[in-house]
């Protein structure tokens, strides 16, 4: 298992989120995480994509065990290992396409120009090659959810995390990419691990993981 999560269990003051969830996922699946609103999906999201802290659980990450790295060391793994995909994008308005996809090379360590090599081929790759020097105002909303996912494959990560990646866009540009969520999976082997209210995609993916009141109630 790339994802092994035993037992999470999170509260934010007296609410409890995660009631003691387990999850696991293989290489190169795509899992699909629904719920209704405050089921705990993206508090899971955050907890797996290691940007949140579980008050108690086990957490194995492609073979390590992430709860018991040094802040350092996580934000560095997190990095190498895992990338990300947000509804909101976060994209960073001053810089073109190309340079936000390249950020996650420059913050690792990686030569201007081999950052520059590798975001330029992801941008070709998501359909975007002839808009490299745009920036984030000048792209459709379809087009910012490709430099997105652009920016979360530029370190070759082994895992990515998508919440509502597509929830904002028109039927036909969701389909797009969803589409292009498992060609990538096909050229890259990558697992996805994607929270969704889409019944649409969820019916795409291999496994659907269903959520209600903190716990996973069917897989």
């Amino acid at each position: 298992m790339i994802i092994k999560a035993e037992n999470i269990v999170k509260s934010f003051g007296p609410l409890k989120v995660l009631g003691g969830v387990n999850f696991e996922a293989r290489e190169g699946e795509v899992v699909a995480i629904m719920g209704a609103s405050g089921a705990g999906k993206s508090t899971l999201l955050q907890i797996l994509g290691t940007l949140s802290t579980p008050d108690s659980g086990s957490l194995i990450i492609d073979g390590t065990d992430v709860l018991g790295l040094s802040a350092r060391s996580l934000a560095d793994f997190r990095n190498r290992r895992i990338g990300f995909v947000f509804q909101a994008h976060h994209l960073l308005p001053e810089f073109t396409a190309l340079e936000n996809v390249m950020i996650p090379s420059l913050i690792g360590g990686k030569s201007s120009r081999e950052a520059r090599q590798r975001a330029t081929e992801l941008l070709e790759t998501v359909g975007l090659g002839h808009r490299l020097e745009h920036k984030p105002s000048e792209l459709s909303g379809g087009e910012l959810s490709r430099v997105a996912i652009a920016r979360a494959l530029q370190m070759s990560p082994a895992i990515v995390f998508a919440d509502e990646p597509t929830g904002n866009l028109d039927s036909r540009t969701k389909e797009e990419i969803h589409k292009l969520f498992f060609e990538l999976r096909e050229k890259t082997g990558q697992t996805f691990v994607i929270v969704t209210h889409d019944p649409g995609l969820a019916s795409l993916c291999d496994r659907t993981c269903l959520m209600r009141d903190g716990l996973i109630i069917s897989d």
